[in-house]
């Protein structure tokens, strides 16, 4: 089998890459199939390349009682009526989601955040809320997307399959370089582009783990209203902080100007395999008949044609974990929070013996406040060719920086992600780690 298709007359059907969508033949497009591929391919290799949640607590017993327990709620909601609510399980299910109320109640819960439901559409995972929203929001060439550079490579790659130019923004200690932003605005404006959005992660950045201290978040707030572009908030990690001091509030509970889009997903929080995220999107969209409707209501548009509606299973196995704790996820997660907060501190006490201070081997690192990632610098540029010897010669893995930057370019960074490991696993992969980069120390 040569993956190629023969045609009746015996010749080979073929299409041309330059020919397919431009992002094909994109770096980006690779990076998610290659770290994949690569973890495949050395299963030996302890990887501090993947983010994923820690997978100790996940429990298919735990699921089957969210689902009983969901269909419970149907039942009641719908005075009795056994057989509607199966149908509202088992058949194709409302375009927006079926348990938008839920995550509303979870909303004001944990963050504060109090919004209608009909404001929200529940996603296939917070990939596709991202896209959605940079599916409405490109019209024209002319309209584009600021983010920090290094970003996630999710929200990069979802803004080319819109046709989406990306304006980087410097990031700094502290999250955003301001004065930076100021001037990809004042140059975006001069070129004749128009900025519809920003899209960040406040909380824990992926890649660098960084946070927007409050004075940052209400600044960005008045910038967006300034310049009259939306804020794109990305919460992924904003319920594993490494400490118990106070959390900055969410963009979104400080938003009175229905300026930011709130993209939120339970596949850290909530299970998953399920595979569920959801936007809050409030803004007030005037059509061209002058109706009022909210921009949820033409996201739930553009998702009728693309995936027509999220897993309505999938969505109750969420509902139900939801409606067992109360409608908040933080003490859902005391177990999963202690976990990443013992694998940051032990990776960063684990990164200190090995390269201590002083010590001229040319490493550092940033300490962030909570999360799943950190940031590794190195004496030597570092790509995929390093990580794949990396993996085949030392048995240990980790993710190039040049993913989250989007040129392909190699930087001397790699980040660390200590989200599924244990403590002995953290201990032999740096120790293999710290082998690996001294073959490559000048």
């Amino acid at each position: 089998m040569t993956g190629v298709a023969e045609s009746a007359t015996g010749s080979a059907t073929e299409l041309r890459q330059a020919e397919l969508h431009a992002s094909l033949g994109h770096p980006l497009a690779e990076s998610m199939d290659f770290l994949n591929g690569v973890a495949l391919r050395y299963p030996g290799a302890i990887s501090f390349a993947a983010g994923r949640p820690t997978e100790r607590f996940l429990d298919l017993d735990d699921v089957h009682r969210h689902l009983d327990l969901f269909h419970r709620h149907l039942v009641e909601s719908y005075g009795g009526d056994q057989a509607r609510a199966n149908q509202q399980l088992l058949q194709y299910g409302r375009t927006k989601g079926i348990i938008h109320d839920l995550v509303a109640r979870n909303l004001a819960a944990d963050e504060d955040i109090h919004v209608d439901p009909e404001s929200i559409v529940v996603t296939v995972g917070c990939q596709e809320a991202l896209f959605l929203c940079l599916r409405a929001l490109r019209r024209t060439p002319d309209d584009v997307l600021l983010a920090v550079r290094p970003c996630y490579v999710g929200a990069l790659g979802a803004a080319q399959l819109a046709d989406m130019a990306v304006l980087p923004v410097a990031a700094s200690g502290s999250g955003i370089d301001f004065a930076d932003l100021e001037a990809r605005l004042a140059a975006a404006s001069a070129a004749g582009q128009r900025v519809r959005a920003f899209y960040l992660v406040a909380d824990f950045a992926n890649p660098t783990g960084t946070s927007l201290d409050t004075a940052a978040r209400t600044r960005l707030l008045e910038l967006a209203a300034r310049h009259d572009f939306l804020l794109l908030e990305d919460n992924p990690y904003g319920l594993f902080p490494a400490d118990d001091a106070p959390r900055p509030p969410t963009l979104k509970s400080l938003d009175r100007d229905h300026r930011v889009v709130y993209l939120g997903s339970y596949g850290k929080t909530g299970l998953p395999g399920a595979r569920v995220g959801f936007a809050v999107a409030d803004q007030p969209v005037r059509t061209p008949d002058g109706r009022a409707e909210l921009l949820a209501d033409q996201l739930g548009r553009l998702k009728s044609m693309l995936t027509v509606n999220t897993s309505p299973l999938a969505q109750a196995a969420i509902g139900g974990k939801l409606l067992a704790n109360g409608f908040s996820l933080r003490a859902a997660n005391d177990r999963e929070r202690e976990v990443y907060r013992g694998n940051l501190r032990r990776t960063l006490a684990g990164l200190t013996e090995r390269f201590p201070p002083g010590g001229g081997h040319g490493v550092s690192w940033n300490t962030p406040g909570g999360g799943f990632f950190l940031v590794l610098r190195v004496p030597f540029a570092t790509d995929d060719a390093l990580l794949e010897l990396s993996a085949r010669s030392f048995r240990v893995l980790w993710t190039p920086m040049h993913h989250f930057y989007g040129d392909g370019v190699p930087v001397a960074e790699l980040r660390l992600s200590v989200s599924n490991l244990t403590h002995e696993e953290i201990d032999t992969g740096l120790d293999r780690l710290a082998a690996f980069i001294q073959s490559q120390t000048p």
